[in-house]
């Protein structure tokens, strides 16, 4: 299974829930609905042997956040 998402892809950051329940969680809330780029990405294949994509999202010059594919989406302008 390949990755959804490049580096160098700009993406849109997606809410996570309406209430955040994490740290993570609640940071990557507060840059719902911003435009960020693909830094990087890795992948995690738990126990159940199904592959998972984890993105690093620049969102300012000094600000990246990491991302869960369903979280983002891509920004087609």
């Amino acid at each position: 299974m390949e990755a959804k998402y490049m580096v160098g892809q700009k993406v849109i950051i997606q809410p996570v829930r309406e209430s955040a329940t994490t740290l993570r969680e609640d940071e990557v809330s507060r840059y719902a609905g911003r435009v960020g780029q693909i830094s990087d990405y890795y992948w995690i294949s738990p126990r159940n042997g199904h592959i998972f994509y984890i993105y690093n999202v620049r969102v300012d010059r000094q600000k990246e956040i990491v991302v869960y594919e369903d979280e983002i989406e891509p920004c087609l302008s």
